[in-house]
């Protein structure tokens, strides 16, 4: 406890308490004082160690963590069994204790505990409820023992109401989501609207370059690139003889010129 509250150390105090649960072995001897001391020391070995894994925020390890040492959940003290609940409760994942729940809450051993009564609300309204499980609350509520008519008509009745809220809980979620699908739909109907359009101008764009591409005279840009590659790399241009050589390649690249812009956009040319 020290660990847990004082040093802020949980790994230190799941540690320790995991070392005391093992000390204990699997019980002690003949001994009514023995075996209650012996029960108390395991359940607050075990009420430390869960509380420092959910500081840890490792509370999906707390159930099976506490059925190591119990190994069934009908033999789990009523202290470990509220604070699982209360723990996954909190978590909104109350769907792990269902059936640990009710396998505890259904023993006829338990049932004579004098918590039984609080943790049977305790499952009612952190479990069942929650994840709308009304008929199996009727029918845990109706075959109790504890309860009187009164206490019985009673919870029947906390019963009937959630299962109203969770009624109109759900209408409105159902008609939020058929008011949310036409406004969706409207949205998506126009970006769609909006990609064919852009497709379908890229789609030109595309065209109309393929076009004006397609005119352009490939052989005479090839033989004016090929002409000068051979007056750079093969020619000498300082050499008399290859004078009208270059002459040519001159009025070849004009004409190419020519062929390729516009007499609007073609820039001037200078010998």
């Amino acid at each position: 406890a020290d660990l847990l509250v004082l040093h802020r150390d949980f790994a230190a105090a799941v540690e320790r308490c995991e070392a005391g649960c093992d000390s204990l072995g699997p019980g002690p001897g003949p001994g009514h004082e023995r075996c209650e001391r012996f029960a108390e020391v395991k359940c607050s070995l075990c009420v430390v160690g869960i509380q420092a894994l959910a500081e840890m925020n490792r509370w999906r390890e707390v159930l099976s963590w506490v059925l190591q040492y119990y190994h069934v959940p009908e033999h789990l003290p009523p202290k470990v069994l509220e604070l699982c609940i209360l723990l996954y409760s909190k978590v909104r994942e109350p769907q792990v204790m269902l059936e640990v729940g009710s396998s505890w809450l259904r023993d006829g051993a338990n049932q004579s505990l004098p918590e039984y009564r609080s943790l049977l609300e305790l499952y009612l309204g952190h479990v069942l409820l929650p994840l709308g499980r009304f008929e199996g609350a009727e029918e845990l509520v109706r075959g109790c023992d504890v309860f009187d008519s009164e206490q019985q008509l009673a919870f029947l009745s906390t019963i009937d109401e959630s299962r109203c809220q969770w009624t109109q809980q759900e209408e409105k979620r159902s008609a939020a989501e058929e008011q949310q699908d036409p406004a969706t739909e409207t949205i998506l109907g126009a970006l769609s609207q909006k990609l064919l359009t852009m497709l379908t101008l890229l789609r030109r764009a595309l065209r109309s370059m393929s076009n004006h591409f397609y005119l352009l005279p490939y052989k005479k840009m090839l033989l004016a690139t090929f002409l000068l590659y051979l007056v750079v790399v093969r020619l000498d241009p300082a050499s008399p003889t290859s004078l009208p050589f270059i002459y040519k390649l001159v009025q070849l690249f004009r004409q190419a010129w020519a062929a390729v812009l516009s007499p609007i956009h073609r820039p001037p040319i200078r010998d």
